[in-house]
């Protein structure tokens, strides 16, 4: 599935939920099925620096994808986090480090996080880019 079909998609399940209450609950749940980062890999190496609670957040390369795994300390930003695998996992880097992530205002969602979550979200997204152009200098350097 592309991208741009993975963001369609988690589009239109938040267009199902008119309250933002809803859409909430729907990222804690989310949340709640994410694929958990090893203990092993819960080092402060790992965590994303800039969100106000705890995430760890690990990639590696695997046949020239990347996939991603994590966790939080707090339910809406474990879901969160979810969102943004959910998106980028299994994708190559180029594929990250270009990736136009639209659906993040499309579902409003910077919008209805705290300045403190947004800045979080936003250092995710970089985070997640920043491994991306990592795995891709390795890549390139054989």
């Amino acid at each position: 599935m592309s991208i741009q079909e993975r963001q369609e998609e988690i589009i239109e399940e938040f267009a199902m939920f008119g309250d933002w209450m809803y859409k909430y609950e729907y990222i804690i749940s989310l949340g709640k099925e994410l694929p958990l980062i090893e203990e092993s890999k819960k080092l402060d190496e790992n965590l994303i620096k800039g969100c106000q609670s705890r995430v760890w957040l690990d990639a590696q390369l695997k046949d020239n994808h990347i996939h991603f795994t994590a966790d939080s300390d707090a339910i809406i930003t474990k879901g969160i986090i979810s969102l943004m695998i959910r998106v980028l996992d299994d994708l190559s880097p180029s594929e990250i480090i270009n990736s136009d992530l639209y659906f993040i205002d499309r579902i409003g969602l910077k919008e209805h996080l705290s300045p403190t979550r947004s800045n979080g979200l936003v250092s995710m997204i970089k985070q997640m880019k920043m491994y991306a152009l990592a795995y891709q200098t390795k890549i390139n350097n054989g």
